[in-house]
């Protein structure tokens, strides 16, 4: 059976959802291929959604909102459970599930479970246990996001050496835990687990991670972390990973450097690979590269004109919600509407315990393009809304050009970081600079006051 449609989605994650739905609401008629059972793709069943139900679960049971809250009931009593940690996941991910469903069904949007393969640039097929069935679409969107590469000399097993993807699926918590890699992820998990009261130690082969991120938030954060007692091995390749059994097994790691790290568990995070692999892309004419990787120009297109790609399968930024706006960009290129370029703006959240999040350039980036600031700085413990919530070590900083006090970045750690920068991003995406943030009244107490604080501060500064 053949079926022809204006649209074929390969993936139904947040690009290729949000392609699908635009597409539809144009009036076109679209397919969505998934290759699992249930729609979502890997931000509902494997990243986003589980890691950040996870993180909820431990800021819960362990007790880490906020110091005032641990100085009214104490330490806390035996640490949670895994299942206990993940006892509301499955909760979670039926109710987005359920949504997902809902808003592909209300759109009219056709739902092909199977493993996609072109067959040739306009045709493929979807294979599943049940069924293969043949699409042809006029226009196609890859959007089948990535898998973690896999860790060197001993598989994931999803007990003693894990990936990301097998955190969801945890049946135990480690008293010693490596991570490998520094990245987002790797940051995210092993802040995680550290406030959980593991030992967490985690390797990165470079000097810094985060190096994206404002260089004095990253300072805070790893000082948070120390306070949990994480060990940094910066600096630090790993040379080989092994298995050792007993009762129970345990997870040793060698370094390059000669050193040997035995823990519980080990959580590979250093790095993902795009799943373009099951595709069979030659047949369309298209070529990954060594990261399975698709290479676009500003509207989303490959170098086949009528085939795009978007979301993590591109690379940078590889965020759930970057990844939705690229899916609705692509489909309003492909049928030829004005969409406008990727908005220059964008949040980064890294959640983390404590959270992170920013949007425009870190001070290092002004520095090196020679571009003349200065910066306003708020503490929480100097909100009334930081007191109340017992978070006496957040940072809040914005940089302002120098001359004409135009914002340039917005920069946080601490509670609320991710919903607190949007204020931020709009200011800045409208042009905005000091004299707002000095002439606006926020409520109080809330932590929007630190924008107030820090425009007070800059400005201070700026008159010198």
């Amino acid at each position: 059976m053949t079926s022809h449609y204006d649209l074929a989605c390969i993936g139904s994650g947040p690009a290729g959802q949000r392609a699908a739905v635009q597409a539809a609401k144009l009036g076109k008629r679209v397919v969505v291929i998934e290759k699992n059972r249930s729609v979502g793709g890997g931000c509902l069943f494997s990243g986003t959604i589980p890691s950040k139900a996870f993180r909820e679960a431990v800021l819960t049971l362990s007790r880490q909102r906020g110091r005032l809250e641990r100085r009214l009931l104490g330490p806390p009593e035996a640490r949670p459970t895994a299942n206990q940690l993940l006892a509301t996941l499955d909760e979670v991910l039926t109710r987005e599930q359920e949504v997902i469903d809902d808003q592909l069904r209300r759109n009219d949007i056709d739902v092909a479970h199977g493993e996609a393969s072109f067959r040739d640039p306009h045709v493929l097929v979807a294979r599943s246990q049940e069924v293969s069935r043949e699409i042809t679409a006029d226009k196609i969107l890859i959007a089948v996001g990535t898998r973690p590469a896999p860790p060197p000399g001993a598989p994931a097993d999803g007990e003693v050496v894990l990936t990301s993807d097998d955190v969801a699926c945890l049946k135990a918590l480690p008293r010693a835990l490596i991570v490998v890699g520094g990245s987002v992820i790797g940051i995210e998990y092993a802040s995680m687990f550290a406030a959980l009261g593991v030992q967490v130690t985690l390797i990165d082969r470079r000097e810094r991670p985060l190096e994206f991120l404002d260089r004095e938030i990253v300072e805070e954060l790893m000082h948070q972390m120390r306070d949990r007692n994480v060990v940094f091995r910066l600096g630090e390749a790993v040379a080989s990973l092994e298995v050792v059994d007993g009762q129970p097994r345990r997870a040793v790691v060698h370094l390059e450097s000669g050193k040997r790290i035995v823990a519980d568990m080990v959580l590979f995070s250093a790095g993902r690979i795009a799943a373009t692999e099951p595709l069979n892309l030659a047949a369309a004419g298209l070529k990954a590269d060594e990261r399975g990787r698709l290479d676009v120009d500003a509207a989303f297109r490959t170098s086949v004109p009528h085939i795009f790609a978007a979301g993590d399968v591109t690379g940078y930024p590889a965020l759930a919600a970057t990844s939705s706006e690229q899916g609705r960009l692509a489909a309003c290129h492909a049928f030829g509407i004005e969409a406008g370029p990727m908005a220059a703006h964008y949040p980064v959240g890294i959640y983390a315990i404590p959270e992170i999040s920013m949007v425009g350039a870190p001070e290092h980036e002004l520095t090196a393009s020679k571009v003349p600031y200065e910066v306003g700085v708020a503490r929480y413990r100097e909100i009334a809304r930081g007191q109340l919530l017992g978070d006496d070590s957040g940072l809040f900083k914005m940089l302002f050009q120098r001359g004409d006090g135009r914002l340039l970045g917005v920069h946080v750690i601490g509670t609320g970081a991710t919903e607190l920068v949007h204020i931020g991003q709009a200011v800045l995406g409208l042009g905005g600079g000091i004299d707002y943030f000095l002439k606006t009244v926020f409520n109080y107490p809330t932590l929007a006051e630190c924008y107030k604080v820090a425009a007070l501060n800059a400005a201070n500064k700026l008159r010198t």
